[in-house]
């Protein structure tokens, strides 16, 4: 059987790409092979299954800073499709988009199911084939023509093939692509929560604060939202951090320094109370936006009474407390996964695809797009938006060379 185009893998960005391809082709030309029994399942449970299509970031520069891996990368393909092509695109498919408060675009009828009708009905509109349970076992290229061995021993040929076979915690989900001579970084866990067993921050579990968290080792930083549980630290500002800092946490085996500040300029603020409400107890003198437990906590870590008065500190008592406002050091081990979702960072080395195309500087006419390559970002849909935009790219220099044959 031959197909003009087989994307291998029926996730966001197979199914982008074969979208957007498919109007150079003629019917059941297109086909996309999903190894599984379900198609588009991540786009089912993204967001709590409504579905985070992605972030109302509207500069590509700024887009790009969400991408621990693929920043710089990814400005150049941001510059020719990103956030306002993809709500535009849904748009012209009766798909409205809505923003909520922190930025992150869900369609207004708050379910997945919109995202996967939408993407079902174009299928269906382009006559493109789905085959499931479809595991491609090799691919080989013989002059100008794949073949494509499933492992039900049917071979497929094809002009051109997209892999959007997404990303794996495990390495051997790569050799598909390794053995069209391409090289992969190994896939490591990114996005979780730091753990501090049984270390007395666990009673705050539910307490969310401000601070700016840091891993010197590395000069790694990030700002926003710190979340105590019950086995350690997690936020934004926590998941973040182990995106950047995803390799040298590997290294380590997750057993790691770190440092939060919670507030800046604490030796202003303390000698502030001590100079207006000296007489005043540490305990009644908390700062603006602190809980009672939370502040008790740090005074804990200082090692201070919360009966004591501003104006009874001792200088050596001082320092502790701003210390511990200031640089509040933590020793991690171990690591949480995020929400039961294993994001991994890892996969096809961007220096090996020419990234205004995504095809492949080792195969012609082999495109790759999605979390199979060597891309993942911060939480809040911008996952899916790499996967938008690269798909595009691909589909794009297909239907170009497509309509040209």
């Amino acid at each position: 059987m031959h197909k003009r185009l087989v994307v291998v893998g029926g996730g966001a960005s197979g199914f982008y790409a074969a979208l957007n391809a498919a109007s150079a082709f003629g019917p059941h030309d297109v086909l996309i092979l999903e190894k599984s029994s379900d198609v588009l399942s991540k786009v089912k449970v993204s967001g709590g299954g409504r579905c985070n299509v992605t972030h109302a970031c509207f500069e590509p520069k700024e887009l790009s800073q969400n991408y621990p891996r693929g920043e710089k990368e990814l400005i150049g393909p941001f510059h020719r499709y990103f956030t306002a092509d993809v709500i535009e695109w849904f748009e012209e498919r009766g798909v409205v988009l809505k923003v909520e408060d922190d930025g992150r675009m869900f369609p207004e009828t708050d379910t997945s199911q919109t995202i996967i009708d939408c993407f079902l009905a174009e299928m269906k509109k382009y006559e493109i084939d789905l085959w499931t349970k479809a595991s491609v076992d090799s691919i080989t290229k013989k002059e100008d023509i794949f073949e494509l061995i499933l492992k039900e021993n049917q071979t497929l040929t094809a002009d051109y093939v997209i892999l959007a076979i997404g990303g794996h915690p495990k390495m051997q989900h790569y050799r598909l692509v390794q053995r069209l001579g391409h090289r992969c970084e190994d896939p490591i866990p990114s996005l979780f929560t730091f753990n501090l067993p049984k270390h007395a921050s666990n009673a705050l579990m539910g307490i969310v604060q401000n601070a700016r968290v840091s891993i010197a080792e590395g000069n790694w930083e990030q700002s926003g939202p710190v979340l105590f549980t019950h086995w350690g630290m997690s936020g934004p500002a926590i998941l973040k951090l182990s995106a950047m800092a995803a390799r040298y946490l590997f290294e380590h085996n997750y057993e790691f320094q770190y440092a939060v500040e919670w507030m800046e300029e604490a030796t202003a603020f303390i000698d502030q109370k001590r100079n207006e409400n000296a007489v005043q107890s540490l305990e009644r003198g908390r700062p603006d936006g602190y809980s009672k437990r939370f502040w008790h906590y740090l005074l804990e870590r200082s090692e201070l009474s919360p009966q004591l008065n501003w104006a009874d500190l001792s200088r050596a008592q001082m320092q502790r407390l701003a210390a511990v406002l200031g640089e509040d050091k933590y020793h991690a081990k171990g690591k949480t996964t995020f929400k039961e979702e294993f994001v991994s960072c890892g996969g096809i080395v961007l220096d090996e695809i020419e990234m205004k195309r995504m095809e492949s500087k080792k195969v012609s006419n082999l495109y790759c797009c999605g979390e199979v390559l060597d891309i993942d970002a911060f939480t809040g849909g911008f996952n899916f938006q790499a996967a938008w935009t690269t798909a595009w790219l691909a589909a794009q220099d297909i239907r170009k060379k497509a309509l040209l044959d």
